[in-house]
């Protein structure tokens, strides 16, 4: 099932806890051996790879006040374990958990981050 999204700017995004958004890389309708694939064949694999769009706060953690004294007032602000994968990372992930969402005709996928495999990281290009 994909999801289209009408909205005119991809910077208005907000990814909520350890979700992550990807831009799946450009598949190849060809293998090594010169065989030609049928339309879909590459979005079916179980193992995927694509670029880090955006990534969510992290998991949510209790603030350590919070915690002692459960009779005082909470605050409004959370704290968060972050995630290891940053934007611009090359991720390989499993299929199997993404939501396929397109937006201005690109497709793009949401994953949790458990279903990062890992990560290639370039930090020429990422600075």
């Amino acid at each position: 099932m994909l999801l289209k999204i009408e909205e005119k700017d991809l910077r208005k995004f907000i990814m909520i806890g350890d979700r992550v958004l990807i831009k799946p890389k450009a598949s190849t309708d060809q293998t090594k051996g010169g065989l030609y694939l049928p339309p879909g064949v590459e979005e079916k694999r179980k193992i995927q790879s694509g670029y880090v769009i955006k990534t969510g706060p992290g998991y949510p953690i209790p603030s350590p006040d919070d915690v002692d004294q459960p009779w005082k007032d909470r605050k409004d602000s959370l704290n968060y374990f972050p995630l290891q994968v940053r934007e611009g990372d090359l991720a390989v992930y499993l299929q199997d958990n993404a939501f396929w969402i397109e937006f201005k005709q690109e497709k793009y996928v949401i994953v949790p981050n458990g279903a990062i495999l890992m990560v290639i990281r370039d930090e020429e290009l990422t600075g």
